[in-house]
């Protein structure tokens, strides 16, 4: 699993910029579930070829970050 620190405080705005940035620099990438917890937290789903990413913003451990099965980086070069 690859992980992407994305921003140090829980951000509803950087999620939605983070989510928009896989969006448009990620072909084929298949938007899925938006998950809601109790605490607000969100994980949007996504996946690319079989492979799942999560971007979270999590006000469990009060970051926003993306969790993904494959490399990421070339997308962002």
């Amino acid at each position: 699993m690859f992980h992407y620190a994305i921003c140090n405080v829980v951000d509803r705005d950087v999620f939605i910029k983070q989510c928009l940035a896989l969006e448009n620099n990620i072909p084929n990438l298949k938007k899925l579930d938006l998950l809601r917890d109790v605490d607000d937290s969100e994980t949007q789903i996504y996946e690319l070829d079989g492979h799942k990413l999560f971007v979270h913003n999590s006000y469990y451990i009060g970051t926003v970050y993306v969790n993904s099965e494959i490399e990421l980086r070339h997308y962002f070069a």
